[in-house]
């Protein structure tokens, strides 16, 4: 009986998760590439480290690393060589919260956890919406403050305003993740985000608009509307329904 794949730490998601050649034409098989195929060629093709410290920093044998990153490049030069669509969704991984086992003091989650370091409670949910001037912004991948509500038997106990300190949209999901978020709320949402949150396991009520505090009282109650099928347009004409781009073979245990 094989050995269960062990999950990589990935401390960064990517904020992009599609790119397509501009020469028309017929649509080429497109090329996979997995977030933890990805996350290795961020740290040792960006970052610099070694497939020694790539290893330490993944929490996997410097040989996985190794084949990881030999997958990783091969992939690339298809894509590139081949002209053909690189999609980048899959993998076994886990995303770092910026809590246990991150040591880098340039993690923005080991910050974002460290400033914010109220604990949630066993039965306490927690909320965050995008918030501007009361209203619930409605972009959430340029939102620039987070309202977070925790939440215990059905009523708020405690609200306050986080600043998303001008990170770009591809930190937005891993900031709520440090900060311990259940649910997010919001209007319009891409679909790496999406994905960024699910993977983070943050339960996401998107198309929603109006006061923020509203939001969250009518959540509460079972009385909100959302539109569950939020998405980016741009991401329907190029896959259209119903596409998937890879499974994460991880599981809930690894989130």
């Amino acid at each position: 009986m094989p050995r269960p794949t062990k999950c990589r730490r990935v401390c960064h998601f990517p904020p992009s998760l599609e790119f397509y050649p501009l020469q028309e034409g017929e649509m080429e098989t497109p090329v996979i590439l997995t977030i933890d195929e990805y996350e290795a060629i961020r740290l040792m093709d960006l970052e610099c480290l070694s497939q020694q410290e790539c290893s330490q920093w993944m929490e996997v044998a410097r040989t996985t690393v190794q084949r990881i990153y030999e997958s990783a490049r091969k992939k690339l030069a298809l894509a590139l060589v081949e002209g053909r669509p690189l999609l980048i969704a899959g993998g076994d991984y886990r995303l770092c919260d910026g809590q246990a086992g991150c040591s880098s003091d340039s993690c923005f989650k080991r910050m974002y956890h460290q400033q914010y370091k109220k604990t949630k409670g066993v039965c306490m949910m927690r909320i965050a919406v995008t918030y501007e001037n009361g209203q619930i912004f409605q972009h959430f991948g340029h939102t620039e403050q987070f309202k977070i509500y925790d939440v215990a038997e059905g009523s708020v106990e405690h609200s306050e305003i986080v600043s998303a300190n001008g990170s770009g949209h591809g930190a937005l999901a891993g900031i709520l993740h440090a900060l311990n978020t259940d649910v997010l709320i919001c209007g319009g949402i891409g679909q790496g985000a999406q994905e960024a949150l699910a993977a983070a396991g943050i339960k996401l009520y998107g198309g929603v608009s109006g006061e923020a505090d509203e939001a969250v009282s009518s959540f509460l109650k079972g009385t909100l509307a959302f539109q569950p099928d939020v998405r980016c347009s741009h991401h329907d004409e190029r896959h259209g329904e119903g596409h998937t781009c890879g499974e994460h073979g991880c599981g809930e245990h690894c989130q």
